[in-house]
């Protein structure tokens, strides 16, 4: 969860090279050793496991250093350029509580949790229809711990284009992903001032909220309607699958 301060905040270390992934595999086993069989431990494990297993990718598919697709016909999605919708995107002004809070908080510390990272970059591809490869390129000029393995496969992974990445009908709703991870507005709230106000899970769709209460909110209204982004998403990924 966003809210709470529960990852181990060693990316920057392992991109810069200050530590390096046999370092941590015998730290966590000399603590942990259980994580091997799927005790404490097994979820961060895991995590290390799939930045090596990007690497690895690109040293067997090096086309990937290149920003290409693995899925091939991937590359037939008839992409929209709206650099409206892209600064959106880039400054936290889309209109989304979460996906804003986390990108503000991106271009605060240069950092944000993995969750963060799926959703933000969800809704740049699957919401907006924009390049996943525009959205690759501004994280990597952002993050701290930007690694360009970890982060390919990332947003190859978000959008449907790589290994082992989510199906292209799976499209996460921004609202619906905000209650989840964030159910009490706690993150929201420390990144986006203008909806403090806002009472309990009101937070997550602060349009109805304001509307009701007849106040005037500092806040974007979402500059997409999710259902329709979605139908629009899902006939342009169809179309491309149909041409390969």
């Amino acid at each position: 969860f966003p809210a709470v301060d529960g990852t181990s905040r060693l990316s920057a270390s392992l991109a810069t090279g200050g530590l390096s992934p046999r370092q941590c595999l015998h730290r966590l086993l000399a603590e942990q050793p259980q994580a091997l069989d799927g005790g404490p431990g097994s979820v961060w494990l895991n995590e290390l496991i799939w930045r090596e297993f990007y690497r690895h990718l690109m040293t067997w598919y090096p086309a990937l250093c290149k920003h290409q697709p693995f899925i091939r016909w991937t590359k037939r999605v008839a992409w929209q350029e709206n650099p409206h919708y892209f600064q959106a995107w880039q400054k936290g002004e889309t209109g989304y509580p979460i996906v804003d809070a986390a990108m503000r908080q991106l271009n605060a510390t240069g950092w944000m949790h993995n969750r963060l990272r799926m959703i933000t970059a969800s809704f740049l591809v699957k919401d907006l229809l924009i390049d996943w490869r525009l959205g690759e390129r501004y994280f990597m000029s952002q993050l701290i711990d930007g690694d360009l393995a970890a982060n390919n496969g990332g947003w190859q992974w978000a959008a449907s284009t790589g290994t082992d990445s989510a199906p292209y009908f799976r499209i996460f709703n921004p609202t619906t992903q905000g209650e989840r991870f964030d159910r009490d507005g706690e993150f929201i709230r420390q990144w986006l001032p203008a909806l403090r106000d806002i009472p309990g899970k009101a937070i997550h769709e602060p349009w109805r909220w304001a509307e009701k209460a007849g106040v005037v909110l500092d806040y974007p209204r979402p500059i997409v309607e999710h259902k329709q982004a979605r139908i629009a998403t899902l006939s342009a990924y169809e179309a491309a699958r149909k041409g390969a």
